[in-house]
């Protein structure tokens, strides 16, 4: 399965689940129903909020980490200067 038909199942998974709570089709027996029509309309800010939280968080980890990647950019300068020179024996400038 690919992460599209993933996200698309999981997504429309979540939206049937929020829109039976919104029209009250799923019961919640342990919560008014004062109480639940305060915290209904807020689940997808609480999911944005969320999601935006995640992102953060891998952004600042990737920036974190980013200097810990020596082998890939041994491997990229090699792979760079190959091409270099593949492309020198073809009668290409490249400096």
């Amino acid at each position: 399965m690919t992460r599209q038909a993933k996200f698309v199942s999981t997504g429309s998974a979540l939206l049937l689940i929020y829109l039976s709570l919104w029209f009250r089709l799923l019961p919640t027996p342990f919560l008014d129903d004062s109480i639940r029509d305060q915290i209904v309309p807020c689940l997808p800010f609480n999911l944005l909020v969320a999601l935006g939280s995640y992102c953060l968080w891998e952004l600042g980890m990737g920036v974190l980490t980013f200097g810990e990647c020596e082998g890939a950019y041994e491997e990229l300068m090699k792979e760079i200067k190959e091409a270099r020179d593949d492309l020198r024996t073809k009668g290409v400038s490249v400096d």
